[in-house]
């Protein structure tokens, strides 16, 4: 098997031969784009674990995934998809591909929506407020963002922009958005059922060879999605269940308004500091907790 990439999170392999990937779920762990110098125990192999549970969850719900199986704990197998950096290459007849876009789905004001919001990057009222919402206010609606995938640093776009940058037809776009719709309803059932909010969440799509759509990548764990504990929220407290636990500290620590002012000033970005010791204990236990409520399992 030869390395053919290594992302913040996942080593990727290809064989010489073969229609298929594997990932191998590192304990890496990244936030901002940014990957942290301290590693996570277990962390890769939850993920993987989480990962596999949803993409069979999906299938039974009659959606296509490249999920073939998991060799190990914390790899996976999956099918091959061509990855076509040059979007004037991609085109309405393009298939087996995957799709240059992350698509998000808020269903809680929270992250990035709330801070948007209050520094006028968002209108509240596009998204059902007359004013700026306090934070963990239940949207009126799904809000759908679509972001890019294989660009340095992922960047929102406009559904117009989307559609030409993928060559996606407006048809095919709207499944993609009802298949999220659908696949987050489960993920939510099952959040519930485990004492959890589904705040939000990122999915991947590739086309396959009959140029339908499947979910790539991973959807549905720690890294991808945010979860609260329902309990607590019911108290007006926002627990997070999720890689927002990491974020957040490096928001309070004051390190992200340093990396997003140097990143809009065009100047070099400061290096991400490691997380301290005594939450590195925390973070794994959070990871392994996140996948017993989620599965109902044992890990």
């Amino acid at each position: 098997m030869k390395l053919i990439r290594q992302g913040k999170v996942k080593d990727v392999y290809a064989p010489e031969e073969g229609t298929y990937l594997l990932f191998r779920f590192s304990n890496r762990i990244s936030v901002f784009d940014k990957i942290i110098p301290t590693e996570i125990p277990q962390k890769g192999e939850t993920l993987c674990r989480t990962a596999a549970f949803w993409f069979k969850r999906a299938e039974k719900m009659g959606f296509k995934t490249h999920f073939l199986e998991c060799p190990t704990p914390s790899t996976m197998k999956v099918k091959r998809v061509e990855v076509i950096r040059d979007y004037s290459k991609i085109t309405p007849k393009s298939r087996s591909f995957l799709i240059p876009l992350e698509f998000i789905a808020r269903y809680y004001v929270a992250g990035s929506l709330h801070d948007r919001m209050k520094r006028g990057k968002i209108d509240p009222k596009s998204i059902g407020f007359n004013g700026v919402p306090e934070y963990g206010e239940r949207l009126p609606e799904p809000f759908i963002e679509v972001t890019t995938k294989l660009e340095e640093y992922d960047r929102p776009i406009s559904k117009k922009e989307a559609l030409e940058m993928s060559s996606l037809t407006p048809q095919e776009y709207d499944e993609i958005v009802e298949i999220i719709l659908k696949v987050d309803e489960e993920i939510e059932r099952r959040a519930r059922a485990g004492g959890l909010i589904h705040v939000d969440g990122k999915k991947e799509f590739g086309m396959d060879e009959e140029r339908s759509p499947m979910l790539l990548d991973t959807f549905g764990t720690a890294d991808e999605d945010r979860f609260w504990d329902a309990k607590l929220y019911e108290e007006g407290q926002f627990v997070e269940l999720s890689k927002e636990f990491v974020r957040k500290y490096y928001r309070e620590s004051g390190y992200y308004e340093r990396l997003r002012e140097a990143r809009e000033r065009g100047e070099e970005e400061p290096e991400i500091p490691p997380l301290p010791e005594d939450m590195v204990g925390e973070v794994r236990r959070l990871y392994i907790e996140l996948y017993e409520r989620l599965t109902g399992e044992r890990f």
